[in-house]
């Protein structure tokens, strides 16, 4: 039983698979905090290139026209 126990303590096979979880959770939590952070400007900039692709479909964009 105590051989057993030792071999289980040296067992190392999952520890990669859960270092890479733990990295890529941290990943997602660096990356979900950059986005929060800007939204703001995100949404502005969102907002803006939708309005000018309205205007450039309702042909209101100033742009070349073709004959």
């Amino acid at each position: 039983m105590k051989d057993f126990a030792i071999s289980l303590m040296k067992d190392e096979s999952g520890a990669s698979a859960i270092e890479y979880g733990l990295i890529a959770g941290l990943v997602s939590v660096a990356i979900i905090t950059a986005l929060t952070t800007m939204s703001g400007s995100l949404q502005t900039i969102f907002s803006r290139i939708s309005t000018e692709l309205g205007n450039a479909a309702s042909g209101a964009g100033g742009g070349a026209t073709t004959p």
